[in-house]
């Protein structure tokens, strides 16, 4: 299993080929076994009485079938405890408009989708629609009706499942991930329309999730794109998952930009190389870059510099920035 980031063995029994094959096919219903010898890959979420919910994968290696499980704690996590600022928090009074989470596979973009979905629903009054593959956290109602529709169980896709919310009187629409071109172009649509709209993209920092959406459209097409994106995006929050350096368990990084008149302006004409820029000026509107987080994490010797190198856009502010926290600490001890 990975724990903390690390690979460790379970146990030193060994499981055949047929002992895999009847653990992961008895966890199937009969459609989804069906799914899977036509698919030959097939995504879920199972729950265990008494231990809990789990997300999983099956697919054929080799000939064989093989199955990865996740595990899904009970409760969603409030997002100060997963590690977000009061920026991130304040995105939930967002009305309308399209907000992503970002990073890369198991960076925690599910958890934090799912967190700010929950915090909606206990401090509003609305219709929220999520569309999940698979379902992961079942979520409290709150103050608010939640819907929770999975794909491939309730709805055959993603754009077609958004399409159908656009119809169903709904204030916020969650989308476990944008995946292909029809879908981001119905949550533009929709968070253009006057719906709040939050959804994950596989990418690593603000520019490259920008750069993704575009390059999803064909040529002809991205000027139109970047202008919607301009007056539709209201923030991004691009998050890492770091090994802690004082302890087990990993911490977060994070890259947050919110959308004033200056980034629209940069977006909208494709100026993707100032925003790392503007984001760090941005500090009044609650940005920050993921320099900014990286650097804050080693003040409290949360991670190490080799870590610290290994996400960092700009290691010399790094070197710069843990060599002025140096000199005041030793000036403190002086006095």
């Amino acid at each position: 299993m990975r724990l903390h980031g690390r690979m460790a063995p379970v146990t030193e029994e060994v499981l055949d080929s047929n002992d895999v094959r009847e653990l992961i096919l008895g966890s199937l219903k009969d459609t989804q076994r069906s799914k899977l010898e036509q698919e030959w890959e097939l995504d879920f979420a199972i729950e265990v009485e008494n231990l809990g919910r789990f997300r999983g994968n099956a697919c054929f290696c080799m000939g064989r079938i093989e199955g990865n499980f996740r595990y899904i704690p009970d409760s969603i996590p409030d997002l100060a405890n997963l590690g977000h600022g009061p920026t991130v928090e304040g995105m939930c009074k967002i009305r309308d408009g399209l907000i992503l989470i970002t990073g890369v596979s198991n960076s925690g973009k599910t958890t934090t989708l799912c967190s700010m979905t929950q915090q909606i629903a206990r401090e509003r009054s609305c219709n929220i629609v999520t569309i999940e593959d698979p379902i992961e956290f079942v979520f409290q109602h709150g103050n608010s009706l939640i819907r929770q529709r999975q794909v491939g169980f309730d709805t055959h896709e993603f754009a077609r499942a958004m399409k159908s919310a656009l119809r169903q009187d709904v204030n916020v629409i969650t989308v476990s991930e944008l995946r292909d071109l029809e879908t981001m172009r119905t949550a533009l649509t929709a968070a253009e329309t006057g719906h709040l709209v939050i959804s994950t993209l596989n990418t690593t920092d603000v520019p490259s999730t920008i750069t993704r959406i575009l390059d999803s459209y064909p040529k002809e097409q991205q000027d139109y794109v970047a202008s919607q994106l301009s007056h539709c995006l209201r923030g991004i929050v691009c998050q890492h998952l770091i090994r802690r350096s004082d302890g087990e368990g990993r911490v977060m990084a994070t890259e947050v930009m919110m959308v004033n008149s200056a980034i629209a302006s940069c977006i909208r004409d494709q100026r993707l190389q100032q925003l790392p820029s503007l984001i760090q000026i941005g500090g009044r509107d609650g940005m920050h870059t993921i320099d900014d987080s990286l650097l804050h994490l080693l003040s409290y010797d949360f991670i190490t510099l080799e870590d610290a190198k290994a996400h960092c856009r700009d290691f010399t502010f790094i070197q710069m920035g843990m060599e002025k926290i140096r000199r005041e600490r030793e000036g403190v001890k002086k006095r």
